[in-house]
């Protein structure tokens, strides 16, 4: 009986969606759909939309359909000037609001498949009964998606709630943006909070999360470490299953072309988590028909301390011949929906924009090189970050770099913090695309092997110039991470492990 009622309530919205004019080219509807309740509710959440209709399409003429949204703490687009290239491209558009954002109602699990992610499907539904919208069999509309950063995970979201309740998805192909591989290992890796970031966040969304989880950000925003007991694990639940990495464990892969953007000197959402993405979440024949692209940008702050560099720009995007990733994804889509020949390339490889603002193109990113390390002592919660020297330039660097070690410390809490820099000397090295990666040992550790993930990266080091492994006892994107006392990690037998071009 709840589902005849919730369909007849989306019925019924679209019925009343009121059809707005919009310029000679574009008819404008905007409406909302009923979906699925909160938890202990029987009222069902209502998911507001803009759809925007070319003057080209009928039921005589039909075009695919692209899904947008926006991004934390944002709201829809309900202006058709914003889609203009893609509806001169031959698409129709739907740009919605998220589940507690903007017009719809509800509360945000922050791209949970049982509610954000039948948000999506209700929207394809939807969708799936416009007669100017292409079929490729009755129910299954031609369908692409864009958008970044939280506009980025629904598309992830969508895809996969339908491939785990139906065995396979209407979307046809997608193109996120700076978005997450697996949430919690974003927001906080290792347990150790992107303290900066998640400040950010919490102002701009932190009153739309249930108030279990909102209060227990709070305290991880406070600490700097994942919260213990009721707190923390009210956090584990809540960000268990919000992301590509909890569907791949479950056994899913998408088998749908994807165009990935992700930022390399993005420090919240990273390349380690576009490389898996691209690396986990398709079948190896979606891979070969996908293109990785790492640009300079997302949502970046700069390195203070360490010191780092970035050179802002998109040089992928230019080299596979447009002049932006919009663009970009505009020729993408006109290829996988459309079949119009774009003249595009690429596909299966990795687009790398260098820290330098070079373009470097990639068909593995496999480790082919490994450094042997002596001793590393550092101070913890206070002190000077360590430059070791790895190699003289010229050489490039790409990929994900990996440090194994056997790891001491005497105080609880202790943490240090991990990247490649470059510089002439020790003191004038500074990080890579401004990112760090920390180790936190919750307790006194005495020899325990431990293998630590660095930042992926893409960087030319010239000649004259050297690539130092840095660790540092303190970064400002994890402020408040330091134990009861200044202390001291010492790391012994360990090797650096990188994809090393000469």
């Amino acid at each position: 009986m709840r589902r005849r009622v919730l369909a007849l309530a989306g019925v019924i919205a679209l019925l009343l969606s009121p059809v707005v004019p919009a310029a000679a080219s574009t008819t404008v509807t905007n409406g909302c759909v009923a979906s699925v309740p909160e938890p202990g509710t029987t009222t069902p959440v209502r998911i507001c939309y803009s759809l925007f209709r070319p003057a080209t399409a009928s039921a005589q003429h039909t075009v695919p359909l692209i899904f947008h949204s926006h991004g934390w703490g944002g709201s829809r687009t309900t202006d058709p000037a914003a889609f203009k290239d893609w509806l001169d491209a031959g698409f129709g558009v739907l740009s919605f609001d998220q589940r507690s954002f903007g017009e719809s109602t509800g509360v945000a699990h922050v791209m949970n498949p049982d509610y954000e992610g039948r948000d999506v499907v209700k929207l394809v539904d939807l969708v799936a009964g416009l007669d100017w919208v292409t079929k490729q069999r009755p129910g299954d509309p031609l369908i692409g998606a864009i958008g970044g950063s939280y506009g980025g995970g629904y598309q992830f979201a969508g895809a996969f709630t339908e491939l785990r309740d139906s065995g396979r998805t209407r979307f046809d192909a997608l193109a996120p943006e700076i978005t997450w591989w697996d949430l919690k290992q974003s927001l906080a890796p290792q347990e150790a909070a992107r303290t900066m970031w998640l400040s950010i966040l919490f102002v701009g969304g932190g009153s739309h999360l249930p108030p279990a989880v909102s209060a227990a950000f709070v305290a991880l925003i406070a600490t700097g470490a994942w919260p213990a007991g009721k707190a923390g694990r009210d956090l584990d639940a809540f960000f268990a299953h919000n992301g590509p990495a909890w569907h791949v464990q479950q056994g899913r892969e998408l088998d749908l072309p994807v165009l990935f953007g992700q930022g390399i000197s993005d420090n919240l959402f990273n390349l380690n988590q576009g490389l898996a993405n691209f690396d986990h979440a398709l079948t190896a024949r979606a891979r070969a028909r996908s293109i990785f692209v790492g640009y300079n940008g997302g949502h970046t702050l700069p390195s203070v301390v360490p010191p780092g560099y970035a050179t802002a720009g998109d040089a992928c995007s230019i080299a596979l011949g447009s002049p932006n990733f919009a663009a970009l994804s505009i020729r993408f889509m006109q290829l996988q929906l459309l079949h119009k020949s774009t003249g595009l390339t690429g596909f299966g490889t990795y687009h790398l924009s260098t820290a330098d603002g070079r373009c470097l193109t990639q068909r593995s990113l496999t480790p082919n090189k490994s450094y042997r390390l002596g001793k590393i002592v550092v101070p913890t919660g206070v002190g000077l970050p360590v430059n070791l020297p790895i190699a003289k330039g010229p050489l490039t660097v790409a990929g994900t770099p990996a440090l194994t070690a056997r790891v001491y410390t005497v105080i609880p809490q202790s943490a240090a913090y991990f990247a490649l820099s470059v510089g002439k000397s020790p003191l004038t090295a500074k990080i890579v695309q401004n990112n760090t990666m920390p180790l936190r040992e919750k307790h006194p550790a005495r020899g325990v092997s431990r293998t630590i993930e660095l930042p992926a990266i893409a960087v030319d080091v010239p000649a004259g110039q050297n690539l130092y492994l840095t660790v540092a006892p303190v970064a400002d994107m994890y402020a408040g991470q330091r134990g009861p006392l200044p202390g001291v990690m010492m790391l012994k037998d360990g090797t650096l492990t990188l994809h090393s071009i000469r």
